[in-house]
Order: C-alpha cells, then sequence, then structure tokens
C-alpha cells in the first residue's frame, strides 16, 4: 500500500510521499502476545519456570539484530541509493519471518530468525528517516518524519487485536501462534514492493551526478515543475556540491571531536532516552504489564489491545494536528515531565493496592489501567514520534550518514537492554518497576531542559551551520 498525500503549503501543492516502510516495525514486535499463548508455550516445550528467560530472549535478540544491522545500512545505502537497500532489508526480514513461522519446536531455530529479521529490521530504521529528511520541505519535516511512529503504533494496535483474537482459537492448535507470528510478513512485502513505486532520493541522486533523475524524482514528489521548484533543485544542487568538498577524505574518527561528537551524543542519547520512558517496554509486554496491574486472566489481551488503540489515536492526533505547532524542546520538556507522574503514581497505587489473586475488577485496578492509557498517549504526542525527525535534522552532510546510524543504533541497544530486562524488573520489582520508569522519566526531563536545542523551522543547512552547544 502507498499513501499519497497532497499538503497545501506555502501557496502550492506538495506531493508528500508516505511509504510503508514504517508499517512492518510495530507489528513485528510486539511477539509478547504470542509468548501467553499456550499452544505456543506447548509447541516450543517450555513451562512457567522458563518464561521469563523466554519472554527477555525472544523479544531482545532481534533488538540484537537490529543494533547490527544499523551499522550494515549506511555502507550500503551510500552505495546503492535508498530505495535498493530498502527492498533488500525487507526479503532479509521475510527470510526470518518464515523461519519464526515454522514449527520447528525449536526455540533455539526461534531465536535465531529473531535475528535474521531484526538485521532488516534495524537497517530500515536507518534508510527511512536518512530517505525521509532528504525528500520532505522543510515546513513538513517534523510532522512527516513523525510518521515513523505512527506506523509503528499501527502495527502494535494490529498485533494486539491478533493476539487477542487467535487466544479465542478452540483447542489451541499450532496456527493459534502461526496466525499472530506469520502475518509480520504481510507489511514487510508491502514495503518491499511499495518502495518500488517511489522515486529515488533527488539528493543522493545528485551526489552520483545523475541530475536528470534527480529533477524528475523532485518535480514528482512536489507535483509540480514551478519556479519554486526548480529553485529548490538549485538549492539542492549547490548543496550537493558543498557536500562533496564537506566529505571529501572523511574518517569515522572525526565523530569524536568538537560539533560533530556533541550532535552524535545528542542523537545517542535522545533515542536512548525514548527507550528508558518505559512505554516501549509496555509495547513489547503489554499482557506481562497489566497482569501486575489487574491479575491474570484472559482480559489482559484484551485490555493490552485497548492500550494499542489508545496509541494509534494519540499518534494520529499528534501528527495531524500538533507535530507543527510546538517546538521540539516544549513537546520532550511537556511530556517526559507529565509520564513521570503516570508512572510514579501508578506505583503508588500498585504498591498500596496490590491487584487481587482472584482477577476481581477493583477501583486500584481501574485507575491504574488509566494511568497507563494516559501514559502512553503522552508518549505518543512526544517522546514516541519526535526523537526520529529531530535525530535525522541534526546532522551536517559529513556525518549524516553516519550520525543517523549511531542514532538508530543507540535506539536498538537501549531496546535491547530493556527487552532483556523488563521481564526480571517485573518478576522482582513488581510496583517498583513502574516507579523506574518514573524516576527515568523524571531525569530525561531535566536533562532534556539543560541540554536539548532547539531545530524547528530551521533548514538542514541552517542546523548544520550553527554550533550545538547552546539552546537556541
Amino acid at each position: 500500500m502507498l499513501l499519497r498525500v497532497s499538503i497545501l503549503s506555502t501557496g502550492r501543492w506538495i506531493r508528500v510521499q508516505l511509504e510503508d516502510e514504517y508499517a512492518p516495525i510495530g507489528l513485528v514486535q510486539c511477539v509478547g502476545g504470542v509468548l501467553t499463548l499456550a499452544s505456543f508455550q506447548r509447541d516450543f516445550g517450555y513451562g512457567k519456570q522458563d518464561q521469563t528467560r523466554t519472554n527477555a530472549l525472544s523479544v531482545g535478540l532481534q533488538q540484537l539484530g537490529a543494533f547490527v544491522g544499523c551499522f550494515l545500512a549506511s555502507p550500503i545505502a551510500e552505495r546503492y541509493g535508498r530505495k535498493k537497500p530498502l527492498v533488500l532489508f525487507s526479503i532479509v526480514f521475510c527470510i526470518g519471518g518464515v523461519l519464526q513461522t515454522i514449527n520447528t519446536g525449536s526455540l533455539t531455530t526461534f531465536y535465531a530468525a529473531r535475528v535474521v529479521s531484526g538485521l532488516g529490521l534495524g537497517a530500515s530504521t536507518v534508510v527511512v528517516p536518512m530517505f525521509s529528511s532528504e525528500m520532505v520541505p522543510t515546513e513538513l519535516r517534523g510532522q512527516i518524519g513523525s510518521f515513523f511512529q505512527l506506523f509503528f503504533t499501527l502495527g502494535i494496535f494490529t498485533s494486539y487485536w491478533i493476539d487477542y483474537g487467535a487466544s479465542f482459537i478452540k483447542g489451541k492448535p499450532t496456527i493459534q501462534w502461526q496466525i499472530p507470528i506469520g502475518l509480520q510478513l504481510l507489511p514487510a512485502l508491502l514495503l518491499g514492493g511499495g518502495v518500488l513505486t517511489l522515486k529515488e532520493s533527488a539528493r543522493w541522486l545528485s551526489r552520483k551526478g545523475r541530475h536528470e533523475e534527480a529533477w524528475e524524482s523532485l518535480s514528482w514528489i512536489r507535483g509540480d515543475d514551478s519556479r519554486s521548484t526548480i529553485d529548490e533543485m538549485k538549492a539542492i544542487r549547490s548543496g550537493v556540491a558543498a557536500e562533496a568538498q564537506e566529505t571529501e577524505g572523511f574518517e569515522l574518527k572525526e565523530l569524536l571531536h568538537g560539533d560533530y561528537f556533541r550532535r552524535v551524543f545528542a542523537a545517542f542519547c535522545i533515542m536512548a532516552a525514548q527507550q528508558a520512558t518505559g512505554a516501549t517496554a509496555f509495547a513489547y509486554f503489554g499482557p506481562q504489564y497489566f497482569t501486575l496491574l489487574v491479575g491474570g486472566g484472559q482480559r489482559v489481551l484484551l485490555l493490552t489491545a485497548i492500550f494499542g488503540a489508545v496509541k494509534v489515536a494519540a499518534c494520529g492526533a499528534f501528527v495531524l494536528f500538533l507535530a507543527n505547532t510546538f517546538s521540539r524542546r516544549q513537546v520532550l520538556i511537556g511530556g517526559a515531565a507529565a509520564m513521570a507522574v503516570c508512572q510514579i503514581a501508578t506505583a503508588v497505587v500498585v504498591k498500596i493496592r496490590p491487584a487481587p489473586d482472584d482477577g476481581s475488577v477493583t477501583s486500584s485496578g481501574i485507575v491504574t489501567v488509566a494511568l497507563i492509557y494516559l501514559f502512553v498517549a503522552i508518549y505518543n504526542i512526544s517522546w514516541g514520534p519526535m526523537p526520529w525527525p529531530y535525530m535525522s535534522e541534526i546532522f551536517p552532510a559529513r556525518i549524516r550518514e553516519p550520525g543517523i546510524a549511531v542514532g538508530a543504533a543507540s535506539q536498538w541497544l537501549f531496546n535491547l537492554l530493556f527487552s532483556l530486562t523488563t521481564p526480571y524488573m517485573m518478576e522482582r520489582l513488581g510496583w517498583g518497576t513502574f516507579l523506574v520508569w518514573g524516576v527515568f522519566d523524571v531525569a530525561i526531563c531535566v536533562l532534556t531542559f539543560l541540554f536539548l536545542q532547539e531545530t524547528k523551522d530551521l533548514s538542514l543547512e541552517a542546523i548544520a551551520n550553527q554550533r550545538f552547544d547552546k539552546r537556541v
């Protein structure tokens, strides 16, 4: 599927391409619901005593593959562009998805397949924001970049409801878990096929001296060949010429010095902070978290599915109405503060009124569920969507590709860290898990206020030319 949207901006129609490369991300990660299905536990031969380790490895190993994939993506994208690598990464992901869907009865094989899928997934998260930042007009960059998170949440939303529906399959046959696992192939196939209908990045084509193709790409995505588009093409060619001089003789060790290091470190920290909010851990282990809040039972899958719907609604509202309204700093500082309140309040309620063993409905359970829904809504209008466009826009041309790779790798590194530790946190800390996330959110709020630099409404060239050592 390819969504082509015409947006009226600055007196002209701009055709903005919203690629389906965002779609696979959410669907393939939410294996937590599948791990609660009795049929999966039976076919792979593990019991309750092994659930914590299985949960951690099933999610964490995919993030390990994604972390490695980030470093493979940049050189491939530099040589072959943006389209062909995304097709390749989709194929790699699908190979892993097929191996996961086959009932091998071996957790080792399942784990290995998760790593393979992660390679394709992580590599895509480097190329997608790179592609987006190169093709989207300055005034729409924050909004279009935020679609990354919107499609993430749509995938999560879909997977939650599929898991919930699969839990009603009678007799608990193997197909009960194969349906949700196998359906992750669909958005990946849409990515691989859909990206073939796009034009290659105009900036990348200009860098390779393919100027006629670059003009064709830019005029197609803008939907016209007006004077403003001609001027934009001239600016791109001029910028590319400057970039060629800037990147000549580049060495990776430059990332460790001066202003370049500050930008790379900022990207590393902001993507790490996105994971440290606790929201991604909720996405992966939703059923397990709701068990802490309301006790066991099939309703935890329903609560998790509603959780996914809240994510989609909040992120959609942000992308459509709020993305260009507030500054980057306002969104991120306010979001972290509000999330801290929700998490700490949840910890207090769960500590005072733990979930009953019989799974009965209690007022404290209703309150904590409401707090978590509010938490995830706030995340999806702040730290969910905003880090992706911010990370993609802060680098000058000389270090853009390795810089974005470092930022995306940071996201997957801390994704891996929290994926492996969250099941053990829930098992051993219980209510303290929410307190940990709340303390992290407080720290994120303070550090963002002190150090984050504003980039809203600035061109990539303007951001590159300003020193990255003070707030503006």
